[in-house]
């Protein structure tokens, strides 16, 4: 079984173009359901994995894991044995008609506008790199709306100052233009000049220690550090920077479609749940300001 799922991993990404993230993710449920298999007894050849030793794995997941995590092992245990099939390995799946768990709909975390602007303005006007760069970071998330997985991967060519443009490689290695603001762009140039010298285009925009590309983990620390500085009453991730610009753009009245384009969603329905959170705020500020919101 091992050497079936690094089989099924490179065709991920040769033949999908899957990201190294979603890969890893694939590659750890089938592993855990590898062991799962092992510790029972039941690790035998692939031909004989039957639809009750799927459902035994996903019973064994209940009250230690997430309906959602749960619902995404389903998935790629689903999809391990659909290539399987593909390939000639299997004849059936018995996986196919394991019932995946209803998953509940969540809100993406928002913060408001001034909630966003107090974050993004944290690291204040000191003229250091570090900040500068930590202000040029939060200013391109929340002006552009890119993931940060997106922006780690910025190089110095992929960033059009004049023209207020940044082309960004998504999910699956497929590429968009992103639009930035004007504090963007000028916390991006004097980020770029503070840092001085030459870079080659492949150099990476934004950096760390060493000259080496600014992680993800790097980010999820900053923006912790800059929400404690702000004062803000909430816990936000990096990404709910994303989510705050795709609900402010729908909140002025840009069109769904639009902002799909931007976000770089590939279906309408992704980019949809932004309306349930602009009624959600709608509500939010009802409650809070209307004299009889909350009489019985």
């Amino acid at each position: 079984m091992p050497g079936l799922i690094d089989e099924f991993i490179t065709y991920l990404a040769v033949e999908k173009n899957s990201s190294a993230h979603t890969r890893l993710g694939y590659k750890r449920d089938l592993e855990q359901f590898r062991l799962f298999l092992k510790e029972e007894g039941a690790e035998y050849g692939i031909d004989r994995v039957t639809a009750a030793d799927v459902i035994a794995f996903v019973y064994s997941l209940h009250g230690d894991h997430k309906k959602s995590s749960v619902a995404r092992k389903i998935s790629s245990i689903r999809s391990f044995f659909r290539f399987l099939v593909k390939k000639g390995y299997l004849s059936g799946s018995p996986a196919e008609l394991v019932p995946t768990p209803r998953v509940d709909k969540y809100l993406p975390a928002v913060l408001t506008v001034d909630e966003a602007r107090c974050l993004v303005e944290a690291p204040g006007s000191t003229d250091g790199p570090e900040p500068l760069r930590d202000l040029a970071i939060l200013e391109t998330l929340y002006s552009s709306g890119i993931r940060v997985s997106e922006l780690t991967g910025l190089t110095m060519r992929d960033v059009d100052l004049g023209a207020g443009t940044i082309r960004v490689a998504g999910k699956g290695g497929k590429e968009r233009i992103a639009y930035l603001g004007k504090f963007a762009i000028g916390s991006i140039g004097a980020y770029i000049k503070k840092r001085g010298g030459e870079s080659p285009g492949d150099a990476p925009l934004f950096t760390g220690k060493g000259g080496k590309g600014v992680s993800q983990r790097t980010v999820q620390r900053l923006v912790k550090r800059y929400v404690r500085k702000s004062g803000i009453n909430k816990n936000p991730t990096p990404h709910a920077l994303r989510h705050s610009f795709a609900t402010h753009l729908m909140d002025a009245g840009v069109d769904l479609r639009s902002i799909q384009e931007m976000l770089g969603h590939s279906k309408l329905s992704t980019t949809q749940r932004y309306t349930l959170v602009s009624v959600a705020s709608l509500m939010e500020t009802y409650d809070r300001a209307h004299p009889k919101a909350k009489l019985k």
